[in-house]
């Protein structure tokens, strides 16, 4: 009689639990459910963006990750480790069991938040504090922003229509005279920074028609023929052509692409080839002082889908180097994109010494970034003058033989 009391008891707890996980687990999905409509029936810009999301993960390092995932299996936060050193077996462990990254926070969000491969990247050569948690940033621009429909009004214009900067202008020891060696252009050509757009602090916004990275082009073909190198600056507005065509901004590299094979086809003279950008990511991680003074921080970009793009990185990374010398800080690396969905060529299977490079982010100001301008062309004519007298030699000794 004992026995089927507690049977009976046993059965009616184990039928009780079972309701509870029942009703907890149903709970749950209408939970989940209940978010997910949510999150799809707001409207576009009160949706979470990816862009928010890698800013969050910008603050996620290492150790904070390791000891989120201790939370759900205990295991790994009883291995000891040493975070100021390099990886040890646990780290390498548990990369190789989760494929997640303790360094890279975006191995974890990547894969499951659509979008978020536009932050994804591999960094060659890393600049002064780059890494995985601050890589460029590139947004695309609203609809209504990209076909000038409502552009912002303009302000602190003063002392912007020539170019300007700190450095004197040297005497050319020597030049390229009549050719034009340096092709300058702009996909993005109406990516603009926020000092200069009244009312704007949104920086998805930092696009206009008149005032945007075009301007850098001046102060780095006036640099750079300062220097003996004749330099072509290409102004088109690739943004406008766009839209005539009726094309969505991802053509962008598409539209200049054409510019660029025109250029090589009607000038046999163009050696190299430079996009100009500009990152959206903010003053902080975009801007260095050196010797007392602000600049412009550079990104190179290399497209990795490019079948040659190790030749691309070379250029780029050579470039980086000389700046590392002379500018220590100024550069913030080199990084190579190659992701789906993405163009990921930007051009560079045009030519061997073509390059992207963003100049600073969106709060720079073109004081910042005209410094920016003259440093490069310091260290590209630099790089330019040596590679010219290579292959001069070598000329030479063919022609004895």
């Amino acid at each position: 009689m004992k026995n089927t009391r507690k049977s009976g008891t046993f059965l009616s707890v184990q039928g009780t639990s079972l309701l509870k996980i029942t009703a907890a687990l149903s709970l749950f999905m209408i939970l989940v459910f209940s978010i997910s409509g949510l999150l799809t029936s707001l409207k576009p810009q009160y949706r979470i963006m990816s862009s928010s999301v890698n800013q969050a993960a910008m603050n996620v390092n290492g150790e904070l990750l390791y000891q989120l995932m201790g939370w759900e299996n205990h295991h790994f936060l009883k291995a000891e480790h040493n975070w100021a050193t390099a990886p040890k077996l646990t780290s390498l462990v548990f990369k190789l069991s989760s494929n997640i990254n303790l360094d890279d926070p975006r191995s974890l969000l990547g894969r499951e938040l659509p979008g978020f491969f536009q932050f994804d990247g591999k960094i060659l050569v890393a600049g002064e504090g780059t890494n995985y948690t601050n890589m460029p940033i590139e947004s695309s621009p609203p609809i209504d922003i990209m076909k000038a429909e409502r552009e912002a009004a303009l302000q602190n214009l003063e002392g912007l229509d020539k170019p300007s900067g700190d450095n004197p202008s040297p005497t050319p020891g020597q030049t390229t005279g009549d050719r034009k060696v340096v092709y300058v252009y702009f996909t993005h050509n109406r990516e603009s920074y926020l000092p200069y757009l009244k009312g704007v602090t949104n920086p998805d916004l930092a696009y206009h028609s008149q005032i945007n990275v075009t301007k850098i082009g001046d102060q780095l073909k006036t640099s750079l023929e300062d220097r003996g190198i004749g330099t072509f600056i290409d102004k088109t507005d690739v943004q406008g052509n766009l839209n005539k065509k009726g094309l969505k901004y991802p053509k962008s590299y598409q539209e200049s692409g054409l510019l660029v094979q025109e250029a090589m086809t009607s000038n046999r003279d163009l050696q190299y080839f430079i996009d100009i950008h500009r990152d959206a990511l903010r003053k902080d991680k975009t801007t260095v002082d050196i010797n007392g003074k602000s600049y412009a921080r550079l990104d190179f970009i290399i497209g990795g889908k490019n079948p040659n793009h190790e030749k691309n990185a070379k250029f780029a990374t050579e470039l980086h180097e000389l700046l590392e010398k002379k500018y220590k800080g100024l550069s913030r690396g080199v990084m190579v994109k190659n992701y789906a969905n993405s163009n990921s060529i930007y051009n560079q299977n045009l030519s061997e010494n073509a390059i992207l490079i963003e100049f600073g982010g969106v709060d720079n100001t073109f004081e910042e970034l005209n410094r920016s301008a003259d440093a490069l062309a310091d260290v590209f004519s630099e790089y330019y003058w040596q590679a010219e007298k290579v292959n001069q030699d070598v000329d030479q000794s063919t022609d004895k033989q």
